[in-house]
């Protein structure tokens, strides 16, 4: 993601996420960008980038796959799933947006859970966004923070 406000919005989630997180032991809210593959077909292109994925991902993480074509849960929801994985001593979730292809179906398959924000497609930018929104309003619902109203 290039300069601008795009990057700065998702900054802010973050900072946001790290510092109400520290007391309930959520830390380490960070983005990994990956190059896009130069592969000529899609497909090649999804299975470069579900390798380089695989290469780059921590071991023992919790894999969460975003894709247009997966469950939709509410913030609540989210934020419980979170509080769970690390009640059960889960010390690694990586969320992973798939390349302008989407992700290899090899790939999702191996994700603990397969989250779509909506059956829209959105831009990557966007998502990543929505993603770090949802991380910081994660945090705020275990905190019991008001930042989060039904």
């Amino acid at each position: 993601m290039k300069q601008g406000p795009e990057r700065e919005l998702v900054a802010r989630y973050l900072d946001r996420a790290a510092l109400s997180g520290k007391s309930l032991g959520l830390t380490d809210f960070g983005v990994t960008e990956l190059a896009e593959s130069r592969a000529g077909s899609a497909a090649s292109r999804k299975t470069e980038e579900a390798k380089a994925l695989r290469d780059h991902l921590p071991a023992n993480t919790l894999l969460v796959a975003l894709d247009e074509h997966g469950k939709t849960m509410g913030s609540e929801d989210f934020a419980n799933r979170i509080g769970r994985w690390r009640d059960n001593g889960k010390q690694s979730m990586s969320f992973v947006i798939g390349g302008a292809d989407g992700l290899d179906p090899g790939f999702t398959r191996e994700a603990s859970v397969v989250l779509s924000f909506s059956p829209l497609t959105w831009p990557h930018q966007l998502v990543r966004i929505m993603l770090a929104e949802q991380l910081y309003r994660t945090t705020t619902i275990l905190s019991g923070h008001p930042y989060h109203r039904e």
